[in-house]
């Protein structure tokens, strides 16, 4: 192949995550809603029947289906599945950064409101409970930040006798901080920690918050 054929192959294609296709993806739903003329998040618990992550603080959200035309209908189904919601009644839908967690999946969060919280009844097969927290929570309330570190750990049979350095290579070696917030003996963290996180800097107008 010439290299003019090379430049017309990829002339028009747009980038990309690579190794995207084999990658799983999912979508959350960071939800607000309205509560005495104050505005709110709402978190689920997830069951303890659950096999992954029983009991921890999430949004509502979950891994997008062939069936799902895109990322946001994934997002919108997920929460009228597990608030027992219409779909009508998720609004002005707005899409957050995505991100890639420690398992490499794609997370794609949106932000959006519920128009009748009243009627949320949970899928209890999913959903332990849900909670409100108000919003000038968290924006008078910082983190607690912990780091956690990676470790490169090379398989038995890795060609240590094939990279410059051997058993000696200089690996790049990464972390990442973790928050924690903290309310009425709720322990948010992990995942559904960051997307709040970087929700509360684009408010703040700080947009490169997360390294």
């Amino acid at each position: 192949m010439n290299i003019a054929k090379v430049i017309e192959k990829l002339r028009d294609r747009k980038p990309s995550i690579l190794g995207k296709a084999e990658l799983l993806k999912y979508s959350v739903l960071l939800p607000l809603v309205e509560i005495e003329n104050e505005t709110h998040i709402l978190f689920e618990v997830r069951s303890m029947n659950l096999r992954r992550q029983p009991g921890e603080i999430c949004f509502p959200g979950g891994r997008i289906d062939e069936t799902d035309a895109d990322q946001l209908q994934c997002a919108i189904r997920e929460t009228s599945e597990e608030l027992g919601i219409e779909e009508s009644a998720i609004e002005d839908i707005i899409p957050l950064d995505f991100t890639l967690n420690a398992s490499s999946n794609i997370i794609y969060p949106f932000v959006g409101r519920i128009t009748k919280p009243e009627q949320i009844k949970p899928n209890e097969s999913e959903v332990g409970e849900v909670f409100t927290v108000p919003l000038s929570f968290f924006r008078t309330t910082k983190p607690d930040v912990y780091k956690i570190y990676y470790q490169v750990i090379p398989e038995e049979d890795f060609p240590l006798h094939l990279i410059p350095g051997g058993e000696n290579y200089k690996w790049s070696l990464r972390h990442l901080d973790e928050y924690f917030y903290q309310y009425n003996g709720k322990v948010i963290w992990g995942l559904t920690a960051r997307v709040l996180y970087h929700f509360l800097k684009l408010l703040e107008g700080e947009e490169n918050e997360i390294s």
